[in-house]
């Protein structure tokens, strides 16, 4: 990801290690603010995850393996670690996968801090295969719409609904994406726009209210990631990513979710075994610490919402476009 700091260019990732620590950008700060923030234990990490400081099904997947790292470079019990780590968000698959998958390592000997950055290596190496992948899919003169953030910050570097945007702006295609808000954390104007905005790609930040009505207008197909997709198709992404599938069947758009393997979850059967996050009001009821809504009500907060396998026109991966009837191809 190229981040403009000051009049110059820069790449950076969304995490790494460095120097004996987890450094990532603290995602809580972005538009104002590029901040970055280094953490020398797992426990810090996982409150990481915990707060948002990093978010996105692959960057927590990452940052998650890197907290695995940092337990066992400190002698933590490796066992008592993964629990820790994994109870820190109970919706997104990737954090499970990249925990089991460096537990494994990890008990067989393998260097720590090698197997960790060959993990988020691997995050950046399949996002790339996405971008391959799904730049087909917009043509020259595009509308796309996208919700919540799948970019770069979401994913290490590069993303999984971004992906193909970068990659079609590589190619010399004219676009426009719709950038729906995403409330209440607004991941869409503060995250994805931001991205956008260095990558020099065209778009708008819409209200989320707005959807159905540019839908209406034209809009040529819709590009989502996902949290966890379950072995029939169904699949969890940000709150406010059910609405837009429905919107979106009901006028015909084609409607994509941009993911990882590690995101398929095939020990969950459907959407209805999904655990859905639930957040604190606050994040609804006040913004910046000013509360909004009247004193004494009361906000329901959940994090993500669960869209079924028959409104999905197909699956980006690293392994190709698969229909929601086809992802078993990819189960190991």
């Amino acid at each position: 990801m190229k981040v403009r700091c000051s009049s110059e260019k820069k790449d950076v990732r969304a995490v790494w290690f460095e120097d004996g620590d987890v450094r990532m950008i603290d995602q809580r700060k972005l538009p104002r603010n590029l901040e970055f923030v280094s953490f020398d234990n797992y426990v810090d990490v996982a409150e990481a995850i915990k707060n948002m400081t990093v978010r996105g099904a692959p960057s927590i997947g990452a940052s998650a393996a890197y907290a695995m790292c940092l337990a066992s470079l400190k002698g933590a019990d490796l066992k008592r670690a993964a629990e820790e780590i994994k109870s820190a968000r109970p919706t997104a698959n990737d954090l499970f996968y990249a925990v089991d998958w460096m537990y494994g390592l990890l008990i067989d000997g393998e260097d720590p801090v090698k197997a960790a950055d060959a993990y988020a290596q691997s995050m950046v190496d399949k996002c790339t295969a996405i971008g391959k992948y799904g730049e087909p899919l917009i043509k020259d003169g595009a509308k796309v719409m996208t919700h919540c953030n799948a970019g770069a910050l979401a994913t290490v570097d590069v993303g999984t609904a971004l992906a193909p945007m970068r990659a079609a702006r590589d190619a010399g295609k004219d676009f426009f994406v719709y950038v729906s808000e995403t409330r209440p954390r607004l991941q869409g104007m503060q995250l994805t726009a931001w991205e956008l905005v260095q990558e020099d790609i065209g778009h708008s930040i819409i209200p989320d209210g707005a959807s159905a009505h540019y839908m209406s207008k034209g809009v040529d197909l819709i590009i989502t990631g996902a949290d966890r997709i379950a072995a029939n198709g169904d699949f969890a992404n940000k709150i406010g990513t059910l609405d837009k599938a429905i919107v979106a069947k009901h006028y015909g758009i084609p409607f994509y979710v941009a993911a990882p393997v590690s995101t398929f979850d095939f020990s969950t059967k459907t959407g209805k075994d999904i655990v859905i996050e639930e957040r604190s009001e606050k994040e609804v009821t006040e913004i910046c610490g000013c509360r909004i809504a009247p004193e004494g009500s009361k906000a329901l907060n959940p994090a993500f919402d669960v869209t079924e396998a028959e409104m999905v026109t197909g699956f980006i991966t690293e392994e190709g476009i698969l229909k929601p009837s086809e992802i078993k191809k990819v189960l190991r």
